[in-house]
């Protein structure tokens, strides 16, 4: 099956669960063609059929409750309970359990993509040593969250450069369209339950976000508190696009909450899932952060390094990970992370490639 036939399945699979946006699938099958970045992080699905072909010494490493659409933009900041900046992973919607090796394939194969187009810049082994230097030092530690508080003044000084202009964030979101039909009850009850005052009037307007879920429904109700914008958002879930590869056979559960609660994280009080939904807060300082953001003067391998960490963190909820991952890990080669994250690389470019070629006959038919 190739790239085409598979987007085409995998979408008609998920109408079979959801209510699908045609302007957004078509906004997200465009930025498809922007670049190979871009396509990795828009088709986890796809990644899912290659991954068993590309990787099959890997495939039966120990499993694990994984991220599975992880990279190096599925990184963001939020406020714990207590106020404190936090960092780590942004977004789980294709949680599934898996082997632990996939979410660490992933990211650093999202990190050489990253590099080849200047996103980046660092060298390829270096990105994928660093990553699993954190990784693995992470699971020795037994994990531990990152609360830019005291301590990761780096991470505190990306977080910052994406916070510098939060009048630009809010007069984005407010010149948002506002969503036309009903909203769901559940989903109007579960956003208010999280405003800060009974009552608070508020507009629901239509974000497009994202690139995996582009397509899917996403609520964004805007409100004004004590003189200045407040934002929840509602996005539609659906069960992971690994179970679509597995055909119904791994579980086919949601498992966006179970992932959160179980890692070594400071929650987000305002973040959780429930049924076919998850709902969170966003602001300039709650959301993923994108490298174009980050500020020019950074070390970059420290912050893959950091990467790598959180990944174990995340990995860690799942019981035996420290002591089957660790033995595992003390087996492979010492090159198997570059070898593979390679070679998913090179795959994802060429699938690029056949899109933009479809993409561009598609256009010329018209």
């Amino acid at each position: 099956m190739d790239i085409i036939k598979a987007t085409k399945a995998y979408e008609a699979w998920l109408r079979q669960r959801i209510l699908v946006l045609p302007l957004d699938l078509g906004l997200k099958h465009l930025r498809m063609a922007q670049s190979p970045f871009t396509f990795l992080r828009a088709t986890f699905y796809r990644w899912a059929q290659l991954w068993p072909r590309f990787c099959p010494e890997l495939s039966s490493a120990p499993a694990v409750l994984a991220v599975g659409d992880l990279h190096v933009e599925n990184f963001g900041t939020w406020r714990d309970s207590d106020g404190r900046l936090v960092w780590g992973i942004n977004d789980f919607d294709e949680a599934a359990s898996m082997a632990y090796t996939n979410d660490l394939v992933r990211l650093a194969a999202s990190a050489i993509l990253a590099i080849r187009e200047s996103h980046l810049f660092c060298d390829e082994s270096d990105a994928c040593g660093a990553i699993l230097t954190g990784y693995q030092e992470g699971l020795e530690a037994g994990g531990a969250p990152f609360v830019l508080a005291e301590e990761h003044r780096g991470l505190r000084e990306w977080a910052a450069s994406e916070m510098r202009e939060p009048r630009a964030f809010w007069e984005k979101l407010v010149k948002l369209p506002t969503v036309r039909g009903a909203v769901p009850a559940e989903v109007t009850a579960a956003l208010k339950r999280t405003f800060p005052e009974a009552g608070l009037r508020n507009r629901v307007v239509h974000r497009q976000a994202g690139l995996g879920s582009l397509g899917r429904r996403r609520f964004t109700a805007l409100a004004q508190w004590r003189g200045a914008w407040i934002a929840r958002e509602a996005k539609e879930l659906v069960e992971s696009a690994w179970h679509w590869e597995c055909g119904g056979k791994s579980g086919g559960q949601i498992l966006y909450q179970r992932i959160i609660h179980r890692a070594v994280r400071v929650p987000d009080p305002f973040h959780w899932a429930s049924g076919h939904w998850v709902i969170r807060r966003i602001a300039p300082d709650c959301g993923r952060i994108e490298l174009a953001a980050l500020p020019k003067a950074r070390d970059e391998l420290k912050l893959l390094k950091a990467m790598g960490w959180e990944s174990a963190n995340v990995h860690l909820g799942t019981r035996e990970a420290k002591r089957l991952v660790l033995a595992d890990l003390r087996r492979r080669p010492k090159n198997w992370l570059r070898k593979a994250s390679g070679a998913m690389a090179e795959a994802t470019v060429e699938d690029w490639k056949h899109w933009n070629k479809a993409v561009a006959e598609s256009r010329r038919a018209v």
